[in-house]
């Protein structure tokens, strides 16, 4: 009737015969099996970066329980045996990388880099830690990248990776921590040495807290070296090192200056207020 809304020839049909009907009018062409295999091929990468992101996440746990482990060194009755534990708990650690380093075969370490860095960190952190309390120095990116080279005994299969990836694998592969990764792990080094050097003054060892004193200015002047040129993240955890530094210095100074008259059990506590002080007058949390 007059006023009515007219009916459109194609409204006669279902919407799924239409569709069909319109598929094989216009059937796949080059440029949408193209974009097919464009997004299998991002999904495949983005699930290979979700498995590193989860084994950074797991080398980290383990790294810091190991940095957790190794503080206990100073008033355990046998440091020896913190230090097996240690060394068996970052062989554990080394094993997660070495599926990192299984993911990545035959492919651009950088450009999965973020996914794997603040776990190497930790890792770098760990490492360090304990090489510093066994032989009073610190260790080298060359020493840490021969402990992460391995061989194909034992090899692991994990259900991350598929059949042909591991037909594929070489008889020994490694990964390699970059030099911004050794930085940034060797920078949060120094608080683990501050709060070192809190605990060996709790149990009365007045000899490391000077020791520490020293290895600290060494790495803080290397840092220096560096200054601005180096990435955004080294220089703002410059700031970080720096004050690590003071705090142990003034435990050195209160040493030296009080330590005669101060009784060794309350040293700590000496110790403590004066950093939480120096807290204070810097604005930190």
């Amino acid at each position: 009737g007059s006023g009515g809304f007219r009916k459109r020839k194609h409204d006669n049909f279902p919407h799924g015969q239409r569709r069909e009907e319109k598929e094989n009018v216009n059937p796949p062409s080059a440029m949408m099996t193209s974009f097919k295999s464009f997004q299998l091929e991002l999904d495949t990468r983005h699930d290979k970066y979700e498995r590193l992101v989860k084994l950074s996440r797991d080398i980290t746990i383990e790294s810091k329980r190991t940095i957790f482990l190794l503080h206990r060194f100073t008033s355990a009755p046998n440091g020896e045996e913190i230090l097996s534990e240690s060394e068996v708990k970052l062989d554990a650690v080394r094993r997660k990388i070495k599926q990192v380093a299984q993911e990545l075969i035959g492919e651009d370490m950088y450009q999965f880099h973020r996914a794997i860095s603040p776990g190497l960190q930790e890792y770098v952190e760990a490492v360090s830690f304990q090489y510093f309390i066994k032989t009073r120095s610190l260790i080298s990116v060359e020493e840490i990248n021969k402990q992460l080279i391995f061989t194909a005994e034992d090899r692991e299969e994990t259900t991350n990776t598929t059949s042909n990836s591991h037909d594929k694998q070489p008889h020994t592969w490694s990964l390699k921590v970059t030099p911004v990764d050794y930085l940034l792990g060797v920078a949060d080094l120094t608080g683990e040495l501050m709060r070192l050097c809190i605990s060996s003054v709790g149990n009365g060892d007045i000899d490391t807290p000077f020791e520490l004193s020293q290895f600290l200015r060494q790495i803080y002047d290397g840092f220096t070296f560096i200054g601005n040129t180096g990435p955004y993240e080294v220089s703002k955890k410059l700031y970080t090192l720096k004050q690590s530094l003071a705090k142990v210095e003034n435990a050195c100074y209160t040493l030296r200056v009080r330590g005669s008259e101060i009784p060794k059990h309350m040293l700590a506590d000496v110790f403590s207020t004066k950093t939480e002080l120096i807290d204070q007058e810097e604005g930190l949390p």
